[in-house]
Formats: structure tokens, sequence, C-alpha cells
């Protein structure tokens, strides 16, 4: 019952798990945007990024601290040793921004602080086409695929590049603002206190009460041509007179293009901790039910998704698991040769394993390449205990000729210091790198802590389950067979003819009676290793086709936008 209780728990902390390539890990990395719209890459450094870089140097803990720089916008990138606790050292960042202040210009934007997340990259990306303008097709892609993409459970928020949004653009005439002694500066001005909207308090009339509002937003384009610049000599200066409205588009900054057609791009970023696979599978069902009600002509098109990797490596890895639950049941199969016997050893593997996602749900792991890999290791281990297990109760039945209980019983009891040795020699070997030090702890700690967590439940199968189904599956042998001395002949012996047996006999018998050869090719191959090693590669990780190809280009330095867009001079 308790093994049962266990599988049962496994079987539902299975289908909760969480998918991913990899296990979360947190860089030791923070990022500080700041932006100061207007300003050349020159103005950035000296009145925004100097006075930044000194406050956040005092930080302690920085690695190296690094910084961007582009035409209004500045990025400073402090990397910190990985003994620093990111959150922490993310929070004093911030403080220190937010001391820096007072030394930037006023006109600049509050800096956005946050720690580098891989969970923040995008785990799908979509392209919007089609034969409409490049404003039509971004105003569809904003107010009906966007919105209707972001209520999906699991997305954490949707990036759109590559379209032109509208903008209410005002075209000043320069000569009539220099006949007036107006300013572009004086229009924006009062255009910015002329649209506004503001509370106006509540009135009260006896039992009830009505909220007051003012109303002074611009309802429609022409109504930007009445607003007041300037009051001059008691006659108003109004927009109309020195310019006009225009009802168009926010300046071109990027651009998207899918199979050589002007695009808009969506990229779909998924909630810390919510299981990649689900969010693109969700969205994907989501936006089946968005197509049906988009314009004719306009077309929704999947550019690229992180789950079709994830789910082909996790597949992949679950195929190896089973395969080789398979192959070590029969190469038990093939030296004991007795099906029974293989039955109950090898319900060991997966009663192990099921049983190990019980643990990993509540330490918060999910099925990603670590975790499998631990798994698809641990088969060939877990079944071992098993095997000790059960040959000893084997042994009982065939030479004591002990009923099937009885020897369970005995031949356990016998065994259990053998196998808890065996077992912790094994679980001090991988409980080690759940502890690793370093960035290579956040991918290995899940490894580590698999691996220990199957074994030892292997052990607790051993002692429960095994003995169990041996005392009600094994059988007495019938005793047929008599040696010359009128003696029944063991099962054992009878095995012994078999022509893997005597193969391990024959070489066996050729070993002991080299033992010097034998030892001197042990000893150089164990200093072989030290020569091999030097010529073995090294790497963090090993290097993955996903199946993907990108292309990064650098234009001279001042290339405008059409000359980088596809079809520019």
């Amino acid at each position: 019952m308790l093994i049962m209780f266990l599988v049962v728990m496994g079987i539902f902390s299975f289908a909760q798990l969480g998918v991913d390539l990899f296990p979360k890990s947190d860089p030791a990395q923070a990022f500080v945007r700041v932006r100061l719209p207007g300003s050349s890459p020159e103005e950035m450094v000296s009145q925004v990024v100097l006075p930044l870089e000194e406050s956040i140097a005092s930080v302690s803990g920085i690695d190296e601290l690094k910084a961007y720089v582009f035409e209004g916008e500045a990025m400073i990138s402090p990397t910190f040793v990985l003994e620093r606790d990111i959150n922490e050292a993310t929070e004093d960042v911030r403080e220190k921004v937010s001391g820096a202040m007072r030394n930037l210009p006023p006109n600049v934007l509050p800096p956005v602080v946050q720690k580098a997340d891989p969970d923040s990259d995008p785990v799908i990306t979509l392209a919007i086409s089609g034969s409409r303008t490049v404003r039509e097709i971004t105003e569809i892609a904003d107010k009906q695929i966007r919105r209707a993409l972001e209520t999906v459970d699991g997305v954490g928020g949707v990036d759109l590049s590559g379209g032109r949004a509208r903008q209410i653009n005002l075209m000043m005439d320069l000569n009539k603002l220099n006949a007036y002694n107006l300013t572009a500066q004086d229009v924006q001005t009062a255009v910015v206190a002329e649209n506004i909207e503001a509370p106006g308090g509540r009135i009260v009339r006896g039992p009830t009460e009505v909220g007051v509002r003012t109303l002074g937003r611009v309802v429609g384009v022409p109504e930007f041509g009445n607003i007041i610049i300037k009051n001059i000599r008691g006659a108003p200066i109004r927009v109309r007179d020195v310019g006009y409205a225009e009802d168009g588009m926010a300046e071109r900054r990027s651009f998207s293009y899918f199979n050589g057609k002007p695009a808009v791009t969506l990229d779909i970023r998924r909630q810390i901790g919510v299981n990649t696979v689900n969010v693109v599978e969700s969205v994907l069902k989501k936006l089946e039910s968005v197509k049906p009600t988009l314009p004719p002509g306009v077309r929704v098109d999947v550019v690229k998704q992180q789950a079709t990797y994830i789910k082909n490596s996790v597949k992949a890895l679950e195929e190896h698991l089973v395969l080789g639950s398979l192959l070590a049941s029969f190469i038990v199969w093939l030296f004991i040769r007795d099906l029974r016997t293989v039955l109950i050893s090898s319900i060991a593997i997966p009663t192990s394993i099921i049983t190990t996602f019980t643990v990993m749900k509540a330490m918060d792991m999910t099925l990603n390449s670590m975790t499998l890999l631990g798994l698809t290791l641990a088969v060939g281990i877990v079944i071992d205990d098993a095997i000790i297990v059960l040959e000893n109760i084997h042994r009982y039945i065939e030479e004591k000729d002990m009923p099937p209980i009885e020897a369970a019983i005995h031949a356990t009891r016998e065994i259990s210091l053998a196998v808890v040795a065996t077992t912790i020699s094994l679980v001090i070997i991988f409980v080690p790198i759940a502890f690793m030090t370093g960035y290579a702890r956040r991918y290995l700690n899940q490894f580590g802590w698999t691996m220990a967590m199957a074994i030892m439940v292997s052990m607790l199968v051993a002692f429960t389950l095994t003995p169990s189904l041996s005392s009600r599956l094994l059988r007495r042998p019938k005793r047929k067979e008599e040696t010359p001395e009128g003696q029944p002949v063991k099962r054992a012996e009878r095995h012994r003819n078999t022509f893997l047996d005597r193969i391990y006999v024959a070489t066996l018998d050729w070993s002991l009676h080299h033992r010097w050869v034998i030892t001197t090719i042990a000893v150089l191959v164990f200093a072989s290793t030290f020569v091999v090693n030097r010529y073995v590669g090294r790497d963090w990780m090993p290097q993955e086709d996903q199946a993907e190809l990108g292309v990064g280009l650098e234009l001279p330095e001042g290339s405008s936008i059409q000359e980088t867009e596809p079809g520019g001079p």
C-alpha cells in the first residue's frame, strides 16, 4: 500500500510538472535602462551614463560594469560575482540609481532597473502581414490580436515591432512662427495644457451627490486647429494660424518583413515559472479563435516558437528512458532466464522513477534536460538493489528449500546491510553535485537531487515491494534431477553449462591464472586517462542545432533606417 500510494502521488505529480529545456537559472547580471528623448549619444554619456556609473560602482560584488549608449537611450549592465545574491544586488542597484536621479537632467525619464531573466525571451513570435497598409496592419495587430493574446493564461507580455501606430502630427510653418514670435515649445505647451481631462470635485444636492469632470480633451483632428497658443494684444493665436494638424503615423524607427512583404511582429513572453509548452499551446489555441475575426487579406504566421524544440528534446529523452528500462530488463532476463524473477526486478524501474516525480514536484523542479538526464542514468541503477535482494531470496528458495514467504523475510534481513551500504555509496556521489558552487550549481542542482532521490526510492522499493512480490510470485522448484550421490541438482548448478556461463567461467579462469597481466592492463588503462584528458574538448554547454538560422548585419555608423530597410537607396 505504501508503494502504491507513492506511485499514485507520482502520477499526479508528473501531470503537474512544468516542461522546460533547462532548469531555471538567474544570471548574475542586472540592467539599468534610462532614456533622455532627443539627446545624442555624447550627451547621454556625459549627462546620464557617467553619473549613474559612479553611483552604481559603489555597490558591492560587481565583477564587471558595461554601458551601451544609443540615441536618446542607454543601458548600464553590472555583472556580479556568482556568490552575490542577484535579488539583493538588484535592490542595491535600484537604491543607488534612485539616489543619483538628482544629478540627472530634469527631462530624463525614470530609469528601469531589473535583473537579467532568461524567461523574458519570447517563447513564440508571430508575423502579421497582408494586402493592407502598414498602419492598418498595425491597428489590427494591436487592437485585435495583441489584446486577445494578453488575456491568455501564462502570457507575461506581448511586444509589437515593425509597425507604425497612428499619430496626430502638427505641421508648423516656420515663417509664421517667427512672425508671431512663437516657438515649437510654445505650441507643445499649449497642446498639453488644453488637451486634458481633470476631476472637478463633486456637487452635493440634499441626499444625492454628482461627480464633476472637466472635459477638455480633443475629440477630432480638426479641433487641434482651434487650440489657442498665445494671446497677442487681445487676439488669440491658434494652431491653424501657424500650421495644421495631420492624422498621420509615428516616425518609422523599426521595420519587419515576412516572405518579402511588410509585416508587424509580435513577440510573446511568458510569465516567470510558467510552463513554456503550455503557454505556446494556449497561445496557438487562442490564435485559432482570433483568425476568423480578422479582416480579409490579413494573415497570421508563426515565425518561431520554443515549444517545438523543447517538446522534441523532452520526447527524445523520454524515449531513451523507456528504451533503457526495456534493455535493462532484457539484460536481467539474459542472465537469470526466469520470467517471474525478471518481472519482479523490472517493476523496480518504473516504480522508482514514478515515485521520484513526487519529490521533484515538492522541490519545485521541472521536466528539463538535466532532470530527465538524471532519470535516464538512474534506470540502470535503481534496478541494482532489487536484483541483490531478489537474488538472495532466490538463493534461499533454491538452496535452503525455504517457502517463498520465509525466504523473503530471512533473505532480505541478511542482505539489508549490504543494500544500504550500496545505496549510500551511490548517493554520496550525486548529492555533492547538488551543492556545487558557482553558476554550474544552477544547472546541476536538479540533476544531483534527481539522481539521489531516485536511488533512495529504489532502496525503499527493494526492502518493501520486491520481498512482497517475491513471496507471492516465486515458486519452490520441482526436484527431478539428482547428483550421483542422490542429492537434488540445484538450479544454479544447472545454469552453469549455458553459453554465457561458459564464456564467463573461461574468462575468469584465464584472468586468475594471469594476474599480473590483468593488473598491468588495469594500471595502463588508468594511466592513459591522464593523457587522453589533455585532448578532450571542454565547453560549458554542448552545441545544439535548433534548425534555426540567425543573421546579424552591422551598417556604418549614422546609416538611416531607409538605408537599412530592404529595397532602400
